[in-house]
């Protein structure tokens, strides 16, 4: 996956979430009779420029793609014609300045329960929650699960697939819940489980529990080459069978995974069939930091046989009316969930390693365009959800720190002073870069296998 790839896919997602929680704003503006001057798609220097409507609002595309704003008309900012001052935001009752603030976020988690809607109604094609065998001594092993238990509930919530599954059982993990199972064949578990360790939360954290995916035994043939990956690369074909790697013999995908993974940045020789003929290519593996570990990857797939694709495969789909409830229900479920983690975060009970910046995120984007426009969207409404959440937070210069003054209004019957949201201000841009360093010193490490 090329650099340019990944930059114009970051681009189109930022660009996708920013137009959305800054219309939301504007929308509001516009509902509340304040007047907006200026609608900006980044920040900075004004690359293009174009005034519309009765109010003549420019509409902007700024040089620093990494948000946006909207800016109203405000007697506290300049001078304002008498004839407008009634337009101005700082006249507006503090009630109306509340919906034009919340406004933003709100239409962030608007546009998750659509993708979500979107995607669940038209099918998400996932793996079942089935599992391997549990390893000996673990907590899945002592309550008696085995390889190729499905497991349908956790604590009482449905787990349609295994990306249900994982993020269910890591809630529940993360908070030190007892952890009770119902499976598809009727069976209840209770897993005992001890406190979590949440250093890198992207790394495989069911394994403790005992609960692994469970693989069948697939053969060594490659189905799925991506574009411009080392596979790509280096020659290979959908349809290949693979032999041995450097001498050593691959008896199915599983090997060859384990082989590819050992060798990241170092020159593999293949010996392989294509059409009955046997021939050798070599294939240097990607090096990819995976959970603080450097592994190889090549961007190939194996050739699934379509009875074990439906085994392991399920499609989770709704209605139109029940795919607008669970799409409601994942938004809500994903935006509580982020609010704990970085509610621990804080408390210091989950690691700071598990903040993503700006780097992860373009990579992430790019990963999930090149999987096909389902996994764009899901990766568009968790992004979006999370968005949402973090303007939330009641920091300064955030939407959640305006909330924060207006609410202290109500309460207290006049606004908040200058000097204080002066402070304020400052004591925001402290922490928002605090943050944005903290996170991007973690995208670094990622990337250089720190």
């Amino acid at each position: 996956m090329s650099v340019l790839h990944t930059i114009l896919w970051f681009l189109i997602a930022i660009g996708i979430l920013v137009v959305v929680h800054e219309y939301g704003h504007y929308l509001a503006a516009r509902l509340a009779g304040v007047k907006v001057l200026r609608f900006s798609v980044g920040f900075g220097k004004p690359l293009l420029s174009r005034r519309f409507g009765r109010d003549q609002t420019e509409w902007t595309l700024s040089a620093l793609p990494f948000g946006g704003y909207v800016k109203m008309l405000d007697e506290r900012e300049g001078e304002v014609p008498a004839a407008e001052a009634h337009r101005s935001f700082n006249r507006a009752t503090v009630w109306r300045r509340i919906g034009i603030v919340m406004a933003g976020p709100a239409a962030n988690f608007l546009l998750a329960i659509v993708f979500y809607w979107a995607l669940l109604l038209h099918g998400l094609p996932a793996l079942k929650p089935m599992i391997g065998e549990p390893p000996a001594g673990t907590p899945a092993a002592q309550a008696g699960l085995a390889a190729g238990d499905e497991i349908r509930r956790v604590n009482g919530t449905d787990t349609p697939s295994f990306q249900d599954l994982r993020l269910t059982l890591l809630r529940a993990a993360v908070a030190g819940e007892a952890i009770e199972v119902e499976l598809a064949d009727g069976r209840r578990a209770r897993l005992d489980a001890g406190p979590m360790q949440t250093g890198n939360l992207e790394q495989d954290m069911l394994r403790p529990l005992g609960i692994v995916r469970y693989e069948p035994e697939i053969e060594p043939v490659i189905g799925q080459v991506l574009p411009e990956g080392a596979a790509a690369r280096a020659g290979f074909q959908p349809g290949d069978r693979l032999l041995a790697a450097n001498g050593e013999a691959v008896a199915n995908w599983q090997d060859w995974v384990q082989v590819v993974r050992r060798h990241p940045g170092q020159p593999l020789r293949v010996e392989f069939e294509r059409q009955g003929r046997r021939a050798e290519l070599t294939v240097v593996p990607a090096a990819v930091d995976e959970a603080g570990q450097r592994v190889g990857k090549i961007g190939a797939g194996p050739e699934v046989d379509e009875a074990v694709r439906a085994m392991l495969t399920t499609e989770v789909r709704y209605g139109p009316v029940e795919a607008l409830w669970q799409g409601a229900a994942k938004t809500w479920d994903m935006s509580v969930f982020t609010l704990e983690m970085m509610g621990r975060m804080v408390l210091g009970q989950v690691s700071w390693r598990n903040l993503s910046g700006p780097l992860t995120i373009a990579d992430y984007a790019g990963q999930s365009a090149t999987l096909g426009w389902i996994s764009f969207v899901g990766f568009l409404a968790l992004v979006s959800v999370s968005l949402g959440v973090l303007n939330l937070l009641p920091i300064p210069l955030l939407d959640g720190g305006h909330l924060m003054y207006y609410v202290a209004e109500v309460l207290t019957g006049r606004p908040v002073s200058e000097r204080t949201m002066e402070i304020g201000s400052r004591i925001g841009m402290a922490l928002l870069l605090l943050l944005m360093s903290f996170a991007l010193f973690n995208d670094l490490q990622r990337l250089l296998g720190g």
